[in-house]
């Protein structure tokens, strides 16, 4: 599958101390999985969390998701050894937390190219610090195994001292600078989690105001919000419908000479139809994914 178009809607992160959650994840329908390795897993855990990530990335029981797995932090005594254990694994790559500068990224990079990371190994970083977001546009141009941003709005909102409502209103213009960072630069950029999860409706505004802003997928805390984060960052119906209009009616509009058309009372220009193709690919991958799922 290719990595531009690969499907991240839904990234589901799991307690990798938790076999059995692990177990459980094979079947959901998430479209990747994080095992974490970090904030969901005490000290004395650590080096058990480790080992059942990898046994579990190295399954093949999770057919076509994406597997990454959340390193402990820069400067922790975990790192190296979550670094060593990772790249010879079945997973396809790492997020790396609290990434705060280009020297995070490039200390990651030296780990991978000493224990040996395949080319196509990826690295994931949570953005989630104040001064990662003031650095988010440089980090993104640092590397070439840099895939995505995902946001970290817990501890953003405890470093910027602000409050974390349902809307992350305080929060803004911090997502936005990450997001503007993240398309400039071709990268992914994931929304943060929900983590009331007896709030159904503000989750659902929250996936809402997500896709409204540019994000690509939401973080997700527990299998059921996986659907309604893939139904939310799936293109529509509608969508499918009006972006094929598009093209089709480009084609005829070219061989006829024309360079700008009208469609339904809306203009439509090259710029249109390059992003109907988009949403068309997008939802071609969507598609070739679910139905790897339920094979």
């Amino acid at each position: 599958m290719n990595i531009n178009v690969r499907p991240r809607r839904s990234l589901l992160y799991m307690p990798a101390s938790n076999s059995r959650a692990l177990e459980k994840s094979r079947d959901l329908p998430a479209d990747v999985l994080i095992f974490d390795l970090e904030d969901s897993v005490s000290p004395e855990k650590k080096a058990l969390a480790r080992n059942e990530a990898i046994r579990a990335v190295n399954s093949g029981e999770y057919g076509a998701k994406e597997l990454l797995v959340r390193v402990n932090g820069i400067g922790t005594e975990w790192i190296e050894d979550d670094i060593k254990a990772v790249v010879s694994s079945g997973a396809h790559g790492i997020l790396v937390p609290k990434v705060s500068s280009t020297k995070d990224i490039m200390f990651i990079e030296d780990y991978l190219n000493t224990y040996g990371a395949k080319k196509d190994f990826s690295v994931w970083a949570m953005m989630e610090t104040p001064q990662g977001i003031l650095s988010s546009n440089e980090i993104a141009k640092v590397s070439k195994r840099l895939v995505g941003f995902c946001i970290g709005t817990a501890d953003l909102s405890k470093d910027l001292g602000c409050s974390h409502p349902p809307d992350r209103s305080p929060m803004i213009l911090s997502l936005q600078m990450v997001i503007l960072a993240a398309k400039a630069n071709g990268l992914i950029v994931v929304d943060g989690v929900h983590i009331d999860l007896g709030d159904n409706e503000g989750y659902r505004e929250s996936c809402i105001q997500g896709k409204s802003l540019g994000f690509d997928g939401k973080s997700l805390i527990h299998p059921k919000q996986i659907e309604l984060a893939n139904t939310f960052f799936s293109p529509t119906m509608d969508e499918i419908s009006n972006a094929k209009e598009i093209i089709s009616a480009h084609k005829v509009a070219t061989k006829e000479g024309k360079g700008v058309i009208t469609l339904n009372g809306k203009l439509v220009e090259v710029l249109h139809v390059e992003q109907a193709k988009d949403l068309l690919n997008r939802a071609s991958a969507i598609a070739d994914l679910e139905k790897e799922i339920k094979l």
